[in-house]
C-alpha cells in the first residue's frame, strides 16, 4: 500500500565502508533452537518444508525465538539506463517515470499486490530520467539515468559507491520507522540488460548464457540485446572481483541501489527478501562487498529470466515460490509475505508435544 508523499531518505546516515564494519554474521545458536523447537511443534516433522528453514533463518537474524515481522516494506529502486538508445528493449525509457509516478498512486501490479499482503511500498527515484513528483529527492537522486554502457561506463565509481549507501540508508530509516522485513524491487526500462552484463561478469559465462527477453523482446531483439552487452564489455573491461568497479561500468543505479538495500538490512538485522533477477544480482554484488550479508538474504521466488535460477544457485539459496513469474516491481518478493506470516504463526502458536493434552498453555516462545 502507498502510505504517503514523504517516500525517500533526506539524510545520508552511513557511508558503505562504515557499514560494512558494522556487519555480523546471525546468531547460529539461536538457530539451532529454532529448529529444535520446530521439532516439538505437535505437527509432522519437517511439514512446512522451506516455510520451516526460513522462519528459523529470521529467528538468527533478529537474534531470538520469538520476534515480529509485522511491519514490512517494499523498497523500489527506480532508474533509467542510457543502453536503452542501443534499442535493446520493448518499450522506451518513458516508460519508467509513467510507472514509478503509478507507484504513488497504488497503481502498480507491486502496489495492488502489497495492499492485498499488509506490504508499505517506498519508491525511490534514484535515477530516473526525469523528476517524479512526490518521489524525487534531488538529496539522494545520484543521476538522471547512466551512460549508455555500450560506449562509456555507465557511471563513476563515485556514483556507484553513493548510489549504494543511498539503498543502505533507505533501510537504516526504515528501521526507525518499526520495520521488520524489506521486500526488493526495482523499476527502469532496460535493467535486464544491465543485470545480464554484470551476471556475465561476477560469473565469467557467456552473455547468451544469462540474457533472456526481458519484457517482451523479439527473436531479432534478443540477438541484439546480447550483441550490445558483448561490446560494453569489451569496451569497459570491468574487474569481475571488484564489485563497484562493475556496477560503475555495466550496472544501473537501481541495481546499486538495491545492493545498498542489502547491505543495510544486514547492518540493521533486518531480512531482505530477493525478488527476481535484478534483485538478486544486486544481492551478489552486496555480498561480494560483504560476505556475511548473505545471512540476512531470503529468496522468494524464481524468475522466468535465463539467470534467475542460474544466481540463486550460486547463492546457495532455495526459492519458496515457483511460478513463472518475472514482472518485477517486488512482485514476487511481497507474494512470500503472506506464507512468511503463516509459518510465522504456526510456529509462534502451535502446542508442542510436552502440552499436547491442552492442560498447559506453556510454549516455549512465550
Amino acid at each position: 500500500m502507498y502510505i504517503g508523499k514523504v517516500l525517500v531518505l533526506a539524510v545520508i546516515f552511513l557511508k558503505l565502508e562504515e557499514a560494512v564494519k558494522n556487519i555480523k554474521c546471525s546468531d547460529k545458536d539461536i538457530m539451532k533452537k529454532s529448529e529444535e523447537y520446530w521439532i516439538s511443534i505437535a505437527k509432522p516433522l519437517f511439514s512446512l518444508g522451506k516455510l520451516e528453514t526460513v522462519i528459523t533463518k529470521i529467528a538468527g537474524i533478529k537474534r531470538s525465538l520469538k520476534y515480529s515481522i509485522d511491519k514490512k516494506a517494499l523498497v523500489v529502486m527506480c532508474a533509467d539506463n542510457g543502453v536503452v538508445e542501443e534499442g535493446v528493449t520493448q518499450t522506451g525509457q518513458e516508460v519508467t517515470a509513467v510507472v514509478t509516478e503509478n507507484f504513488t498512486r497504488g497503481l502498480t501490479s507491486a502496489c495492488i499486490m502489497s495492499e492485498m499482503a499488509g506490504v508499505d511500498v517506498f519508491p525511490v527515484d534514484i535515477g530516473v530520467s526525469v523528476d517524479i513528483k512526490n518521489v524525487t529527492d534531488k538529496k539522494i537522486k545520484i543521476a538522471y539515468g547512466t551512460k549508455n554502457m555500450a560506449k562509456e561506463p555507465a557511471m563513476t565509481r563515485k556514483q556507484a559507491i553513493k548510489a549504494v549507501e543511498v539503498g543502505i540508508n533507505k533501510i537504516i530509516s526504515l528501521k526507525e520507522k518499526g520495520y521488520q522485513i524489506i521486500a526488493t524491487g526495482e523499476m527502469g526500462i532496460g535493467n535486464t540488460t544491465s543485470s545480464s552484463a554484470v551476471t556475465s561478469v561476477i560469473f565469467n559465462v557467456p552473455v547468451e548464457n544469462v540474457t533472456g527477453k526481458g519484457a517482451g523482446l523479439t527473436k531479432e531483439g534478443l540477438i541484439k540485446k546480447i550483441s550490445t552487452i558483448k561490446k560494453a564489455i569489451e569496451i569497459n573491461r570491468p574487474d569481475k572481483d571488484d564489485p563497484i568497479d562493475v556496477l560503475s561500468k555495466v550496472g544501473g543505479l537501481d541495481i546499486a541501489g538495491l545492493t545498498g538495500v542489502f547491505i543495510g538490512g544486514a547492518v540493521c538485522g533486518i531480512p531482505v527478501i530477493i525478488d527476481g533477477f535484478i534483485s538478486a544480482v544486486s544481492a551478489v554484488l552486496a555480498i561480494m562487498i560483504c560476505p556475511k550479508v548473505i545471512d540476512y538474504i531470503i529468496a522468494s521466488h524464481v524468475s522466468k529470466e535465463p539467470a534467475g535460477k542460474f544466481i540463486l544457485e550460486k547463492l546457495g539459496l532455495s526459492p519458496i515460490i515457483t511460478a513463472d513469474m518475472c514482472l518485477g516491481e517486488g512482485t514476487g518478493a511481497v507474494c512470500l509475505c503472506p506464507l512468511l506470516d503463516m509459518a510465522y504463526g504456526v510456529y509462534s502458536r502451535m502446542h508442542t508435544f510436552k502440552n499436547w493434552n491442552g492442560n498447559e498453555t506453556y510454549k516455549i516462545l512465550e
